[in-house]
């Protein structure tokens, strides 16, 4: 009984709050249906490899859906490990949270550990960098 009533206070998890410029992929098809629009889009993706139990992911998690906001030139997807555990190995995921920058289908950097600054600067740089080409 207990758990009904933390899930009636419990905020839901960033990537599923509709306003948020987060996507969270709960299953590989809406995986695949975001990979499609960053293949199309031609943008950067930012990927949050991170989990529920995972402290310091529930930390950086309202630093990502702010960056998220602020960098419309990207796509930033939230993935849950234990839910697409195969994503996460086809990444090459060991820890969380991390963050993984794709740009034309491929990594071009990758942040381990709840680095808010260093994510910041290098999704500036890759958005940056994209938008003046």
């Amino acid at each position: 009984m207990g758990s009904f009533f933390s899930t009636l206070f419990t905020p839901p998890p960033a990537g599923d709050d509709p306003s948020s410029a987060v996507v969270a992929a709960h299953s590989q098809a809406a995986y695949d249906e975001q990979w499609e629009a960053h293949r199309s889009s031609g943008k950067l993706m930012v990927i949050d490899f991170s989990a529920s139990w995972c402290g310091p992911c529930r930390f950086i998690e309202p630093a990502f859906k702010e960056m998220a906001s602020r960098f419309p030139g990207a796509i930033f997807v939230k993935i849950d490990v234990d839910e697409l555990s195969e994503v996460a190995r086809t990444w090459k995921v060991e820890a969380m949270p991390t963050f993984v920058l794709v740009k034309d289908e491929k990594e071009v950097s990758r942040v381990v550990g709840a680095k808010k600054d260093e994510l910041e600067r290098k999704v500036n740089m890759f958005v940056s960098a994209s938008s003046s080409s």
